[in-house]
């Protein structure tokens, strides 16, 4: 008889962590890889960041905290939920974990009971349906065409609801497509779920920093008749660059902070103290950079989709925001390249490129791949050539 849990073998090892492994173990063994599989910025976190974080240690703020976050981090998150959406919350409302994927883990495990339904759009953030399982819930995927720009409509919404249905994940900006909800999109979701008024949203708003063209983004919760319903999730790691830091925070109803913080309690307790410290500096201070981080991203973003447009057999959708792109590579699997699927797509560009892309089948999409272009230019210059002559040389 195994040891492992049954729960434990519901679910499979991250994808795009997986990727970035293989591309580290390939480095190691003298190989050329370009790796663009990571979701994380590639720029430094900010100085003022790190300061506050020294600050903090030779201020002796190397003890436990509370365990769902300091009262001054609290306070900060309470006053950047007002200023930037609008929303009013108490710090009661707010909890603090290891990171956005911590807290989403939490909320599933304070909340999900056996045959519970999480309605999860697709393409998908690789850890949702994962994280719904363990705790003992069911993942409800529902496939979003291209032609919606991959985004959740709400006559897909209103049929994908079912008496069983506790959650609705939204994340927007999207990760791995970067589609981001217009506010009418939004709106158009919302009347769906007034009229069904058990479901719960948990809103992942982890890139709403990171964004382009002018979008205009707006989180549910904005929505006052769903506020009371919302749990809306955020973080430092991408928009400050502290993926390592590891502070994700989220915000709504009393009894759900209060449940997750119990969850916690008994798992990692609190989140590092220097960390929070330095989340303190990073929501209250300059946020200056982040337009310009933004812009950057934009001309990568320009640069990566004007490339694999110009790619026979590759279609690549604009994004609005995040520092992902979502291609699709249906138009080479087929007979004459040999290529079955998505997953034989990428396999064979790292092993005949170097190139380290992660599959559209891990996102709960057959036929797409996701590009992180949270690397430098140089390398992307070299990797959009690379794919190019993967892609030619299958004719």
């Amino acid at each position: 008889m195994s040891i492992i849990s049954d729960s434990l073998k519901r679910i499979k090892p991250s994808p795009t962590i997986a990727v970035t492994q293989k591309a580290r173990e390939l480095r190691a063994a003298g190989k050329d890889v370009i790796g663009l599989g990571a979701g994380e910025p590639d720029f430094d976190t900010p100085d003022n960041i790190k300061d506050a974080a020294i600050q903090a240690i030779k201020n002796g703020d190397t003890k436990y905290t509370a365990v769902d976050g300091t009262p001054a981090l609290k306070k900060a998150i309470v006053e950047k939920f007002k200023r930037e959406n609008k929303l009013d919350f108490n710090t009661d409302q707010i909890t603090v974990g290891t990171g956005g994927k911590q807290v989403l883990y939490n909320a599933f495990m304070a909340t999900l009971n056996k045959g519970d339904e999480v309605i999860i759009p697709a393409p998908f953030w690789v850890s949702y349906p994962d994280m719904v399982l363990l705790a003992g819930g069911k993942p409800k995927i529902v496939k979003c065409d291209e032609k919606d720009s991959f985004k959740l409509t709400a006559k897909k919404l209103q049929k994908a609801i079912s008496k069983k249905t506790k959650w609705l994940i939204l994340n927007s900006p999207s990760n791995p497509t970067g589609a981001g909800y217009t506010k009418n999109e939004i709106e158009d979701l919302a009347k769906v779920l007034m009229k069904n008024k058990k479901v719960y949203i948990l809103s992942d708003d982890i890139y709403e920093h990171i964004k382009y063209d002018n979008f205009n983004f707006f989180t549910i919760a904005q929505i006052s008749k769903l506020k009371d319903r919302t749990l809306t999730m955020n973080g430092v790691s991408k928009s400050y660059a502290m993926t390592g830091w590891r502070i994700g925070y989220a915000a709504g109803p009393k009894d759900i902070i209060k449940a997750i913080g119990k969850i916690q309690s008994q798992s990692t307790s609190n989140p590092s103290s220097v960390s929070q410290a330095a989340a303190v500096e990073a929501l209250n201070g300059s946020q200056d950079f982040i337009q310009e981080r933004s812009d950057a991203f934009k001309r990568r973003r320009d640069f990566v989709v004007k490339s694999l447009n110009n790619i026979k057999g590759i279609n690549c959708l604009t994004p609005n925001g995040a520092f992902y792109v979502f291609p699709s590579c249906k138009g080479l699997l087929n007979k004459k390249t040999k290529l079955k699927s998505d997953t034989d797509f990428v396999q064979k560009l790292l092993e005949k490129e170097n190139v380290a892309v992660v599959q559209g089948s891990a996102f709960g999409l057959e036929g797409y791949f996701r590009i992180s272009y949270a690397t430098s230019m140089d390398n992307l210059e070299k990797a959009m050539q690379r794919i190019k002559s993967f892609c030619e040389s299958l004719s």
